[in-house]
């Protein structure tokens, strides 16, 4: 026959699913390392951040209630009253005072939120939550000889 075409009538009896791997492949490649940058839903906490490890953060207050319930501002132990008047003092010294609050993590959640509302009411509106297993005031570890 004329024209170029193919004489042998001969069907296609199977397909190359090569390239089609190959897609898939790729494809998966792509999904595996973009996957790390999916951003991921989060609580917003302001925290200090200090320009090298040598520097202190001003204005930085550490308010802890522990499993006992016993409230500690800046490791000393402290009412409730006591507190709002603290607080109020730190913010009189630095208006730009943050607190990093810490609580036990079986605590009743109201009591963390009015923790919150006493360090907030007193005019600090920046601060970090810290929820630990055996929150307690830092101590300072006993030197050795």
């Amino acid at each position: 026959m004329a024209g170029g075409a193919n004489d042998s009538d001969e069907e296609i009896s199977g397909i190359n699913v090569t390239p089609l791997v190959d897609v898939v492949l790729v494809l998966l490649i792509i999904f595996m390392v973009t996957a790390n940058f999916i951003v991921r839903e989060t609580v917003e906490v302001d925290l200090p951040r200090a320009a090298n490890g040598g520097e202190t953060v001003q204005g930085l207050v550490n308010v802890v209630l522990d499993k006992e319930g016993k409230l500690y501002f800046d490791g000393a132990e402290v009412t409730e009253a006591d507190l709002s008047r603290r607080v109020t003092e730190a913010v009189a010294k630095d208006k730009d005072t943050r607190a990093i609050i810490s609580a036990d993590q079986t605590l009743a959640y109201g009591r963390v939120m009015r923790l919150i509302d006493v360090v907030k009411g007193q005019g600090i509106a920046k601060f970090a939550l810290n929820i630990e297993k055996d929150a307690g005031p830092a101590r300072a570890a006993p030197a050795t000889p």
